[in-house]
């Protein structure tokens, strides 16, 4: 007997799994990934960057500089710190509403790396110096000018944040809902999933409906 999944019977895998476990496994794997690369790279940036001139890399493409931000990119918001943290927190959350009716890995893919970059920038505010909440964020990457006068200066929870928006939106562009289902020209229906389509007469064929009348009317004439 096939056990009977959350979305109806049938959808229910070997060993308890489907597409929203997989797709929660998705999202927690890359967000811890996305966590952990940011602080072992920031860790890196901390022991090696501290008190030296900036590296150049790839011809000047990119610099390795280190710096504490306490605001957003361009160093906008310096001043409001804490508000960072809030909006932080609200992201976690929201993030969290939609794991529960999340059934698509792409969508995993995408909210996961938002996730572990929102994690990333969150424990520098947290726990990061002056204090608190008003913790500023180490950046380290800077792209074509040693001091970001180009591009803001930015690290990899930074990276991870525009990877998941980005794929995110094309994910909307294409379609691709988080529970799993594609929108078409017909309205929602499940990826890869046949249309119904056994109802409806083929070319050249007159619907029975219509054969009936015909029927009827002949037999009306010849009774007159």
């Amino acid at each position: 007997m096939t056990a009977a999944g959350p979305d109806g019977p049938g959808t229910a895998e070997p060993g308890g799994g489907g597409p929203g476990r997989r797709a929660i496994v998705v999202l927690a794997g890359t967000a811890g990934l996305a966590f952990l690369a940011d602080l072992s790279t920031k860790h890196l940036a901390l022991a090696t960057l501290d008190d030296r001139d900036p590296v150049r890399l790839l011809g000047g493409t990119v610099y390795l500089t280190l710096t504490r931000n306490s605001g957003a990119a361009f160093s906008l918001g310096a001043d409001h710190t804490w508000v960072f943290s809030l909006i932080t927190i609200a992201v976690v959350g929201w993030i969290g509403w939609m794991a529960l009716r999340l059934r698509s890995v792409p969508w995993g893919l995408s909210l996961g790396l938002v996730l572990g970059g929102a994690f990333g920038n969150l424990a520098d505010r947290i726990f990061r110096a002056p204090g608190p909440f008003v913790g500023h964020v180490v950046d380290m990457v800077s792209l074509f000018d040693p001091y970001g006068r180009v591009w803001p200066v930015f690290n990899l929870a930074d990276s991870a944040l525009v990877c998941g928006v980005a794929l995110a939106v094309v994910l909307e562009l294409t379609g691709r809902q988080r529970d799993g289902t594609r929108l078409g020209a017909d309205g929602p229906a499940a990826a890869g999933s046949p249309q119904e389509t056994t109802d409806a007469p083929r070319s050249g064929e007159t619907p029975p409906t219509e054969g009936r009348r015909e029927s009827t009317d002949v037999e009306l004439g010849e009774r007159a």
